[in-house]
């Protein structure tokens, strides 16, 4: 167009320095790196910045009950003895059974029997039914305890034990039974009482936006419908395996697309790989529930959930706002540059100070108060 090379060279170094791109680079890591570290001072240890992402996408929480809703500290509440046998005769052979288990409830059967001056006995041939209970020889002879599923499945339950069962489960007690190769010996019910504040907890995540949350535990309808409802869960699911967690995981991942799993057991483990990410509870938390999540909550404080999706919704907000500043700006001095109004000395100070501005505004991340999440 016959103009001035001299003009349209300086124009050029102008578009060159403004199109450096070190706020847009820069924007999305220093605000990931802040959101991390105000997490981690919260009690919230996330392994990655995609995790902090998912969690602001969420759309639907599962939750484990024992451990996770429940203190994880469950107490003995009635020994029933059946078929001819006592109370001590069910203990011993109970604590000799669960002795060497992690589980919450066989520890719960320990502790009772210890408080009763019994130690658990040795036992041979000892052996794991995932989900269900455990098996061993105790004297030469064998014996097995488990759920309510596991008793009806060695078909030992008869009627009068069927009604008692259900007359412990109807009070929201979990039940456990013992018995050997020919009858049930007895029932042990168990009951965990609800972490404080869990009804609010659960209404804060649903203001947080997520539209799902659901109960998943291996415990019988009775226990679960009663937790369920002291929780403020309107859906739950009960009587579930390990394998049965992942399948419910793997339907809400289905219909929801973003899904997390919070859970503190080795059962809960697989369903916890199964969702989009899992969230571990820290303190209680198993060794293998650890290794799996991708989030752990180290005070074991449910209050962190809506506070982490708030936080992780804020993360991507302070992104987005990082980006359109960059992108805006770039494309206000590039119009200036090709109307001659604008120097090499405003997209020096240009490129600068948006990149300031944009570390700045990731900063305030840190600013981000650990309980209420108010600035």
């Amino acid at each position: 167009f016959a103009a001035s090379w001299a003009e349209w060279v300086y124009r050029g170094l102008v578009i060159l320095v403004i199109a450096c791109p070190c706020a847009l680079v820069i924007s999305t890591p220093v605000s990931i790196v802040s959101a991390l570290t105000a997490a981690a001072r919260g009690g919230v240890l996330i392994k990655g910045g995609v995790y902090l992402e998912a969690a602001g996408r969420l759309k639907a929480l599962a939750l484990d009950k024992t451990g996770t809703l429940t203190q994880g500290r469950p107490e003995v509440q009635r020994i029933v003895p059946l078929n001819g046998h006592t109370e001590q005769e069910l203990l011993e052979r109970a604590a000799a059974l669960e002795a060497n288990s992690e589980h919450p409830l066989a520890r719960a059967i320990v502790r009772k029997a210890r408080e009763a001056g019994i130690q658990p006995a040795a036992t041979e041939g000892f052996q794991a039914v995932r989900g269900k209970g455990a098996e061993a020889k105790l004297d030469g002879r064998t014996f097995w305890i488990g759920s309510h599923r596991f008793m009806h499945e060695k078909g030992q339950e008869t009627d009068e034990v069927h009604s008692r069962a259900l007359e412990l489960e109807d009070a929201g007690h979990t039940v456990v039974a013992i018995g050997n190769d020919t009858h049930v010996c007895g029932l042990v019910s168990i009951a965990d009482s609800l972490r404080g504040g869990v009804p609010q907890v659960v209404e804060a995540i649903r203001h947080a936006g997520v539209k799902t949350v659901v109960m998943l535990t291996g415990d019988n309808e009775g226990t679960a419908r009663a937790i369920a409802a002291e929780a403020g869960i309107e859906e739950f699911r009960c009587e579930l395996l390990p394998e049965d967690k992942v399948e419910a995981i793997g339907r809400l991942v289905r219909e929801h697309k973003h899904v997390a799993m919070v859970g503190d057991g080795i059962n809960d483990a697989p369903a916890m790989a199964a969702a989009t990410f899992g969230i571990a509870m820290g303190a209680m938390g198993t060794d293998a529930a650890l290794e799996t999540a991708d989030i752990a909550l180290m005070s074991d404080d449910l209050s962190r959930l809506p506070w982490l999706i708030r936080h992780s919704r804020r993360t991507l907000g302070i992104i987005k706002q990082n980006i359109s500043f960059a992108l805006g700006l770039k494309v206000l001095f590039i119009i200036l540059t090709l109307f001659g109004m604008a120097s090499l000395w405003m997209a020096i100070a240009a490129d600068t100070g948006a990149t300031l501005l944009v570390v700045f505004n990731s900063l305030r991340l840190l600013g981000r108060s650990s309980s209420d999440g108010q600035t």
